[in-house]
């Protein structure tokens, strides 16, 4: 049996103790032909010592500085590319793995050529059976990128391999050629959030298929490398990245229900922190909506 060569790239910045119990996880695999990178990112904690004295096996690329999500992962990708990987997997350094998960991908990529891009099951870390991600949607009529089977708990649902529009970064394969073809992630989401849909709607674009893979499953332990599912940084970030993706992508009509549909969600949204007494978020939110009028209308 062929077994195309996977290169598995695992981004981390200060999160040592967490990148351990990543890596620690990948040891359980079963894939034959993988090889695992890590790219650290300027870290100053112990991180990079640590991999070396007990993963020294794995190939180390440290970054002088945190170029962030897309732009630290791109220097891995770009060496996966010389070493002539004929798959790319892109992990974040706060998950753990079913040890057949990396199977489960290639065979769902190697089922057609026209498939670019696998996605696996996500599941959130506690508890193991409430899922994080199922497939996704993109609403070019509303703005908004949603994750499919958000905070449900598993009872049998989403086990078929389907499309999907978009591809979490959290954990996505990628065929080598689709990211020659296509390119890396775009610097312009820097430091992190959309980088990943914008990727797969380049692939879309360009006529390949994004697929979810049910049987291949990871849980993610989420946002504990970035400070918690919401804070004031993340919402400004997302904010403003969410509306230079549709500026990129979005035809002019679309505006005409973008535009008050994110104006009305983010009142509702407003008023349920409020409610729950979060009344920190409004100056991030406000800082969101400023970047996003300075990337819809600025100069570039």
């Amino acid at each position: 049996m062929k077994y195309p060569s996977v290169y598995l790239i695992v981004l981390n910045w200060n999160a040592a103790k967490l990148l351990e119990e990543t890596l620690l996880s990948l040891k359980q695999v079963t894939y034959p032909n993988l090889k695992i990178i890590v790219v650290d990112n300027g870290s100053i904690d112990e991180s990079v010592k640590m991999v070396k004295k007990k993963f020294s096996e794995l190939h180390l690329i440290c970054n002088k500085e945190n170029l962030g999500f897309g732009e630290g992962n791109n220097v891995g990708i770009s060496y996966a590319l010389e070493q002539n990987a004929d798959y790319i997997l892109l992990l974040n350094n706060d998950v753990e793995v079913d040890p057949e998960f990396v199977t489960e991908l290639v065979n769902v990529a190697e089922s057609s050529a026209e498939v670019g891009m696998v996605a696996p099951k996500i599941y959130f870390f506690e508890p193991k059976n409430k899922i994080w991600y199922a497939g996704a949607t993109v609403n070019f009529f509303t703005g908004v990128c949603a994750h499919i089977g958000l905070r449900e708990f598993e009872n049998g649902q989403y086990e078929e391999v389907k499309e999907t529009d978009y591809i979490c970064g959290c954990s996505m394969l990628v065929k080598a050629e689709v990211l020659r073809k296509i390119g890396m992630f775009d610097p312009i989401y820097s430091p992190a959030y959309a980088e990943d849909v914008d990727l797969s709607q380049r692939a879309k674009i360009s006529g390949y298929k994004l697929l979810y893979s049910p049987k291949a499953k990871v849980w993610h332990k989420v946002s504990s490398s970035s400070g918690g599912d919401i804070n004031p940084t993340k919402t400004a970030l997302r904010i403003k990245h969410n509306f230079i993706f549709f500026k990129k992508f979005a035809k002019p009509y679309h505006w005409l229900t973008i535009i008050p549909y994110i104006g009305f969600a983010t009142l509702f949204f407003l008023l349920k922190q409020i409610l729950s007494g979060n009344f920190g978020i409004f100056a991030s939110v406000f800082k969101g909506f400023f970047n996003v009028l300075k990337s819809l209308f600025g100069k570039k």
